[in-house]
């Protein structure tokens, strides 16, 4: 598999609920742009800085007139991340722009639909017990190194 490198967009989303007659803004942290880069990983790095430097966020180009520029503030972590915090009218939003390689991919697989029978034998019977959570796979330990 060759490398293939991604520059992913997260933003910092705000929903406002209200309940029992108070508000409550509500903030989540979510992916809304994966973008494959052609090329290597000094190409994705580049994009991540340009993404950095001119994405908008919906929320402010939603609400935004031909010509705005919004205020930014885009931060470079040591780990390469990008958080960037974007301000235009009264109005702000945070994100995060970093560069990924792809290690790992599978397709989706579907199982096959249950039989008329099948469907009626699950009515009668237990429910099938939960799937059990991932768990890191067991070190084994030599104990005759020890002794």
């Amino acid at each position: 598999m060759t490398a293939q490198w991604y520059v992913l967009i997260e933003e910092d989303t705000r929903v406002t609920e209200h309940v029992d007659g108070s508000e409550l803004k509500l903030h989540r942290w979510m992916l809304v742009g994966t973008h494959p880069i052609d090329g290597d990983e000094a190409q994705a790095v580049a994009a991540a800085e340009d993404a950095a430097r001119n994405y908008t966020p919906g929320v402010l180009a939603r609400h935004a007139r031909p010509g705005d520029e919004p205020a930014r503030h885009a931060l470079l972590t040591r780990d390469g991340t990008w958080v960037v915090l974007v301000r235009q009218r009264h109005r702000e939003c945070h994100l995060r722009v970093s560069v990924a390689r792809l290690m790992h991919s599978t397709q989706e697989k579907e199982a096959p639909p249950k039989s008329l029978k099948d469907t009626l034998r699950s009515a009668f019977e237990a429910p099938r017990p939960a799937a059990k959570p991932w768990a890191p796979p067991a070190q084994t330990r030599d104990t005759t190194a020890q002794a």
